[in-house]
């Protein structure tokens, strides 16, 4: 998993969150708008790998295997 996949799951930990807005995670790529481009296509892997559903209205939340996987990179 690279680091910005991994910031973008960790942004629900950083922000103690369950349910976070792209907007909220767009800020895993700082403010290079390559970066924040990428965002949304790892959003976009996150929620077809499992580890993220997405709610509408642009809302996301960790899955099980979200927190599982969150919980593994803690570990690291």
């Amino acid at each position: 998993m690279d680091d910005l996949t991994k910031r973008v799951l960790g942004s629900f930990e950083h922000w103690k969150k369950d349910t976070l807005d792209l907007h909220t995670l767009f800020e895993a790529g700082g403010n290079d708008t390559a970066a924040r481009t990428r965002v949304f296509d790892i959003v976009e892997q996150l929620v077809k790998d499992g580890l993220l559903e997405e709610l509408g209205n642009d809302f996301y939340s960790l899955t099980e295997k979200g927190t599982k996987a969150i919980k593994v990179m803690s570990d690291e």
